[in-house]
């Protein structure tokens, strides 16, 4: 509580909007920041379903920035380039990963620069983590944290593989790096 005569100044927050109701909402609530709050909503829609709620969201509250993610899965070219316009429309910085967010997951091991099904994506991490790997499994930060800058080298190496990047053509493809790069200035080990 302030004292008579203080300000009382709020950590700003940042909202994360997401497309899985629980995968991505566990991995980005699991970030240990310092003077941010990221506010993270599961919400279980997709494109612009996804970007219309967090526009709804947004006007709620008062945010330092808003963040939407989501997968391209097989949705139409139509409906992912939409929810980008939209979501850049309404300063919402979209965030995607071809075909699913657990591309991200599996360049923390390796760089994957071709094309899987996304059932591939389960089997591949299934391996690499040495447990069954389940939408939702618990602790993904923690299990991967240790390789996170590898993951953002990875992911930055596959978008510079798209001269013009095309969320829908470029599979495999994932944006997630600039959310956690943006996540880690907050981070607690950020100021050394």
């Amino acid at each position: 509580m302030p004292r008579k005569g203080e300000r009382f100044n709020p950590v700003p927050e940042i909202l994360i909007v997401c497309e899985g109701k629980e995968t991505e909402k566990q991995y980005f609530d699991a970030f240990r920041v310092a003077r941010v709050k990221p506010v993270v909503y599961g919400l279980g829609k997709n494109t612009v379903s996804l970007v219309k709620e967090a526009i709804k969201l947004k006007a709620k509250g008062e945010y330092k920035q808003v963040w939407c993610v989501f997968d391209i899965d097989d949705f139409c070219v139509d409906q992912v380039n939409e929810a980008i316009r939209l979501a850049k429309a309404n300063k919402i910085k979209p965030v995607y990963s071809n075909q699913s967010f657990e591309l991200w997951f599996l360049l923390h091991f390796d760089f994957i620069h071709t094309a899987i099904d996304r059932k591939q994506y389960l089997v591949k991490l299934s391996e690499k983590l040495g447990v069954e790997y389940k939408k939702s499994l618990p602790n993904m930060y923690l299990r991967l944290s240790t390789r996170q800058k590898d993951a953002i080298t990875n992911a930055q190496k596959l978008m510079k593989k798209y001269s013009s990047p095309d969320p829908c053509r470029d599979n495999p493809s994932t944006t997630v790096y600039q959310l956690v790069e943006e996540l880690k200035k907050y981070t607690p080990d950020s100021r050394r």
